[in-house]
């Protein structure tokens, strides 16, 4: 019911504004713009601005969380009454979460007000970096999502009668294009197969994050070598995770395929464990760590993500793909020297 209220009421008053369409093609396809917002940077995530009761909030668009969540420090801040949802949590960066929800009189998203959303509160960590809610794929799934960030800009698109077409509308050149696998509606990602030295990593778009990492597992199957950690962060959950760097000889998604690159890697659910009722073994939330290809690689690309083909369309716009996010590698570290514990 949670998930439904805020997608499904959101998006209808997103619909219900005056949109804008664009002909790819005089008798058929046409892809109509429901909504074009202009993004800001909070630290280096990519948001929006939106309001709950009056009050300004930062809204990060994440691609990379299957359900929309306020943060609770922000639900404090607003002073939202909170209701726990017995039994339910969610995992992620950082580990377990317990989750309350919240009704909220009046949510604005742009033009788009929504009155009497219920709303998931997540985060047991303080949200330092000035955004307060996360808007996940159980949302923007229901619309192709353009990032324009060259430009400052996400579009949300729907297409009618294109099937079978490129929707990179903005260019005539040659597109990269990637296949989507299957979305589970229960658990909707972004998920697409990319390779790593010529070898084949599962991998989701994750726009949440602010650069990619690469799954520690997938690095150890690889056999690449690593720096030692070189930084550390959390999110959802109040642990923290380390990261190191990884040097790969190539990256390829789609047609294209960069040399020599150096990207984050982590194990970045291994805080997102528990233990079922009446057992004592310890599970992983997560079947497996895909890479998280971030934002630092949407900033590099014009990406339209459509849903509505089991596509996702690119054209690289300039600048690195992948950023380190500030770590560096310690220059006294030798080279290929493996990550040490605590």
């Amino acid at each position: 019911m949670l998930r439904r209220s805020i997608c499904a009421m959101l998006a209808g008053a997103m619909l219900a504004a005056p949109a804008f369409a664009f002909a790819q093609d005089a008798k058929k396809c046409r892809l109509q713009k429901v909504v074009e917002w202009k993004v800001r940077s909070i630290g280096r995530h990519m948001a929006v601005d939106g309001a709950i009761n009056g009050k300004k909030i930062g809204i990060v668009l994440d691609t990379g969380a299957s359900m929309s969540i306020l943060f609770r420090a922000a639900a404090k801040r607003l002073d939202l009454p909170l209701k726990e949802a017995r039994g339910q949590r969610v995992y992620g960066v950082g580990g377990e979460s317990r989750v309350d929800t919240t009704v909220v009189e009046e949510f604005k998203l742009g033009e788009a007000v929504v009155r009497d959303l219920n709303l998931m509160v997540a985060g047991e960590t303080n949200v330092s970096e000035g955004f307060d809610l996360l808007l996940g794929e159980d949302f923007l799934g229901r619309f192709d999502i353009e990032f324009d960030l060259a430009n400052d800009v996400v579009r949300l698109w729907q297409p009618k009668d294109c099937e079978g077409r490129s929707l990179a509308y903005w260019t005539k050149d040659v597109v990269g294009e990637v296949a989507i696998d299957a979305l589970a509606n229960w658990n909707p990602k972004i998920e697409f197969t990319v390779h790593l030295n010529g070898k084949p990593v599962h991998a989701i778009l994750d726009s949440g994050a602010s650069t990619t990492i690469v799954s520690l597992q997938d690095v150890e199957r690889l056999g690449v070598p690593t720096t030692p950690v070189v930084a550390k962060s959390s999110g959802v959950g109040p642990k923290s995770i380390e990261y190191m760097i990884g040097k790969f000889a190539s990256f390829a998604i789609g047609n294209e395929d960069i040399p020599d690159v150096e990207i984050l890697v982590a194990d970045i659910y291994k805080h997102a464990t528990y233990q079922g009722a009446g057992s004592r073994i310890v599970r992983n939330a997560f079947d497996r760590q895909p890479m998280l290809l971030g934002a630092d690689f949407l900033r590099a690309h014009r990406t339209l993500v459509a849903h509505s083909q089991g596509k996702m369309y690119f054209t690289y716009v300039g600048g690195p793909a992948f950023s380190l996010g500030g770590a560096k590698a310690p220059a006294h570290a030798p080279s290929g020297e493996k990550p040490k514990g605590d």
